[in-house]
Parts: C-alpha cells; sequence; structure tokens
C-alpha cells in the first residue's frame, strides 16, 4: 500500500512508530534505526529518499523506523532529540548510542550491516577466514585458544565498541590461521584484497596483551596502509591528517588493473616520504569532482586520463601539483621535494581583485584578505556571505549604513567577503551566512566572532566596546 512521506506518496520499508507503539515495536528487533524528524524540516527532506533506499536494501536484515516528533513529542523528548534528524540505534528496545555514519543509502546500509548480529563473526574454519577477508573493507581478526580466553574477553569488548567502523571475526582455534603464519593467541589486520600491493604487507600482526587503548590504536594506525582508496564514506577520517591524494579513474570494480597501475607508482614514490607526516591516498576523479571543481578550480575536462594530484592539510592549506603526472613518478617525486621543501605556492580560491575599493564597505576577495582584513594597524569588521542567502541580503542596507557612518575613521575598516567564491582563512569559522567577525589591530590571530543584533546601533555599540581606539562617527548621519 501507499505511505505518505515527507510531501510523497510511495511504497515505503520505513517502519513508522509513535507514542502509543514505539516500546513495544523498538523491542521486537534486535537492531533498529530510528529516525527522528519534522515534516518541515530540509536536511529531513533530504535525508528521506537516502534513508527509503537504505531501508529497502536492508529489507530482511535489519529494519529502519522513523518518528514524526510533531504528533509524538513525548517520544522524542524521551529520547533527548532537540535538532532534525536525529538518528539513534536501539537494541531489543533500549537506545544503544547516536548512528554517526553517512547519510548517504549506501553509506547508512554499510555502517548498519555492522550493526547487525555479533560484533565479531565467529569462525569455524579456514574456509571461513578466507571468505570473512575477502571483502571490500579491512578485517580484523582474533585467534584465541579457546573459548575461556581472556584474551578473547578482551577482544570481543573491543570489537563492541568498535563495531561502527571495523569488520571483526574470531576463531577459537589458532590453527585456523596457520597459512599466515599464526602460531598462538594474535590478532591479524587484513588490508583489502584489492588493495594488495608489493610495496607493504598485506597482513600485519598484533601480538600485545589485547586491551582497547592498544588494539584501538594498533587498527587505526594500520587500516589504511600506505595508499588507501579515498571515498566519500572515508574522507573524515583520512582528511584528519595532512593528504596528498591522486584523483583518477578509480574503478576497483570494472578496472583493478588500470586502477592499480596509477596506485603502484604513487605508492611506489610514497615509501620514499611516508616517515614525513604526510599520508596518501587515491581517489576516483569522478566521485569528487564537484569538490575539485569548488576547491581548487578544476574543470571536469582538465588532465584527461592523467591523475591530478592535490594536497590538503590539517589546517586547510591546498596545494596542487601543476607538472603532468609522469609514468615513472619523477614529477610527483619533485612536487614532494618542493613541499617538503616549503617551496609551493598554497592554493587559494579568490575572486578577481576589485579594480576600485571606494564604498563605505570594502570588498574582501582571497588574494587581498591578508592586506585588508590583517591590515595590523586597522580594526575590521568583516561579513562572511553568500550571493544567495536571504539573511545577508536583509543585512546588506544596514551594514552599508555603518560603513557610510564609520567612513571617515581612519582606525575601522568595515568589509565583506562572498564565502562561496573565496576561500575561507582555516581559523574562521563560517558554517552559515552571514557569520560576522571582529578583527582588532595587533590580534590578526584572534579574529573574536560577533553574535550581536543586526541593527546599525546594535554594531555601534559593540564596536564602542571593542574597538582599540574612540569610534570617529560621520555626525552628518543622524547620530545614534
Amino acid at each position: 500500500f501507499l505511505k505518505y512521506y515527507y510531501g510523497i506518496y510511495f511504497g515505503s520499508d520505513v517502519l513508522e512508530l509513535g507514542d502509543s507503539d514505539f516500546d513495544r515495536s523498538a523491542a521486537m528487533h534486535e537492531t533498529l534505526l530510528v529516525e527522528f524528524f519534522a515534516p518541515w524540516c530540509g536536511h529531513c527532506q533530504q535525508l528521506a529518499p537516502e534513508y527509503e533506499a537504505a531501508a529497502t536494501k536492508l529489507k530482511g536484515t535489519l529494519p529502519l523506523a522513523k518518528v514524526d516528533c510533531t504528533v509524538n513529542s513525548e517520544t522524542c523528548e524521551r529520547f533527548g532529540v532537540n535538532g532534525y534528524p536525529t538518528l539513534k540505534i536501539f537494541r531489543n528496545g533500549d537506545e544503544a548510542g547516536s548512528y554517526d555514519g553517512p547519510r548517504t543509502a549506501d553509506g547508512i546500509v554499510s555502517y548498519m550491516k555492522k550493526q547487525a548480529g555479533p560484533s565479531s563473526v565467529s569462525l569455524l574454519s579456514e574456509a571461513d577466514l578466507d571468505s570473512f577477508v575477502d571483502s571490500y573493507e579491512a578485517s580484523v581478526v582474533g585467534f584465541f585458544s579457546g573459548e575461556d580466553s581472556t584474551q578473547l574477553a578482551e577482544f570481543l569488548k573491543v570489537s563492541s565498541a568498535l563495531r561502527d567502523s571495523y569488520r571483526f571475526a574470531h576463531s577459537t582455534d589458532v590453527g585456523t590461521g596457520l597459512k599466515y603464519g599464526v602460531d598462538g593467541e594474535c590478532v591479524l589486520l587484513f588490508r583489502p584484497p584489492r588493495l594488495n600491493s608489493k610495496f607493504e604487507e598485506n597482513v600485519v600482526k598484533y601480538t600485545e596483551s589485547i586491551s582497547y587503548s592498544s588494539l584501538r590504536t594498533f587498527i587505526r594506525d594500520n587500516v589504511f596502509g600506505l595508499c588507501p582508496h579515498l571515498t566519500s564514506e572515508n574522507k573524515d577520517i583520512l582528511r584528519g591528517s595532512d593528504l596528498l591524494t591522486a584523483y583518477y579513474n578509480v574503478d576497483y570494480l570494472r578496472n583493478l588493473k588500470g586502477t592499480n597501475y596509477w596506485r603502484n607508482r604513487i605508492m611506489k614514490v610514497a615509501t620514499q616520504f611516508q616517515d614525513r607526516g604526510l599520508s596518501f591516498a587515491v581517489a576516483d576523479r569522478q566521485e569528487f569532482q564537484d569538490e575539485l571543481e569548488e576547491e581548487f578550480g578544476v574543470g571536469s575536462s582538465e588532465g584527461g586520463d592523467i591523475p591530478l594530484v592535490t594536497i590538503r592539510t590539517r589546517e586547510g592549506h591546498k596545494y596542487s601539483m601543476q607538472e603532468e603526472f609522469t609514468r615513472d613518478g619523477k614529477s610527483l617525486e619533485r612536487f614532494l621535494e618542493d613541499y617538503f621543501a616549503k617551496r609551493l605556492k598554497r592554493y587559494v580560491k579568490s575572486e578577481p581583485v576589485p579594480e576600485s575599493n571606494d564604498d563605505p564597505v570594502k570588498v574582501v576577495v582571497a588574494d587581498t584578505f591578508d592586506e585588508i582584513v590583517n591590515d595590523p594597524e586597522k580594526d575590521v569588521l568583516v561579513e562572511f556571505y553568500a550571493p544567495w542567502c536571504g539573511h545577508c541580503k536583509n543585512l546588506e542596507p544596514i551594514y552599508k549604513e555603518l560603513g557610510e557612518k564609520l567612513s571617515g575613521d581612519p582606525n575601522i575598516v568595515i568589509a565583506k567577503m562572498d564565502a562561496t567564491a573565496n576561500d575561507v582563512p582555516p581559523n574562521y569559522d563560517v558554517q552559515g551566512f552571514p557569520t560576522i567577525y571582529f578583527v582588532p589591530s595587533g590580534q590578526k590571530d584572534q579574529p573574536q566572532r560577533y553574535e550581536g543584533g543586526r541593527e546599525v546601533s546594535d554594531f555601534i555599540t559593540f564596536l564602542k566596546k571593542e574597538a582599540t581606539n574612540p569610534l570617529i562617527l560621520d555626525e552628518s548621519r543622524d547620530e545614534l
């Protein structure tokens, strides 16, 4: 039958729960993902088709449910829902924790499959082991002397805590891992078979006594290897460190040989630089094309089949390899030598510098940010805006009036920057628009977020308090 979901009628595999049946229905399922939503919420509407598709793919494995908080406030309040959408995982009716995984259908499916059943799969034979490690993702497998092993008990605690992030399995017969050199209790980390390479070990052995912190550190330090496959699902983890990425036609399903042809050349060079604090990855150009265009100004037709190489640091600094990638890897070597010698010019996305900038509100672009906002002699109030933002348009005449009132003050600058067309410096947190910062003279490394009202009088009151020098207001305008 047809169900009504966020304004659309269609068949649904998502369970609808409410105040009257939530506890009873949730208790019927070993593992359940629940979305708490409001029909008017834009992010909920965006998630809806992905959530539906995930529910269909997971049908028969584990269910997905939803609760409309506008009509089931009791349930939503009980589980501390204060924003939409909120996703939580339940086990046998009890809240097990927040869902922190991807918001795409495939991402939800992958994440929730790890939630189904035991946190560690029991392997009874060598065939079971071979089948388990033949996966698109890395596998962590423990080998123990028996069911009563104290190390097995510790391993299962770790697998339960980390099941969201990694695949775990165990065997109570150490002989199961004989062909991998297992001769006593240990843990092996198997990297995905598609990423096997002569430049690194495909299986890494952990032989210490198992504790949560030590095994977690071992997995985190080894799971990705020298040059992992960057995807939209793991990008946030991999970009937690300084990362060089080579973008090209990465397709492990249809073109394994071609994909690893370029990856092996990158890995050969990476082995020379792997202890210098830079991580390496390959990524599918098509998957990240929108991001490449947005972040590096690279059009879809540029580069052809040759890898496009970028570096992005944790601080948000970006570099792009200008020389064409050569098959012998020499151009990549030169790029890395220049990077570590600090000879590379950072890539900064910037609009052209305005030919004239005489209006009361100064226009800032990325290439003039240092010159205008970081002028050590001046206090600067800078607005980060988006051209399509309604709140920004409402603020514009007020901000212009503020600029006019302070146009005769040589110590203060009222400025604005289009944050969609220019890179925002890393020490400014701009998540929504408009975002306004006050940057005092002599303290350019300590921008202060403006949280006050949006009337001219509010800005003047704030600046009178925070400005380095007394304000000089234009008396020709109405005095506030």
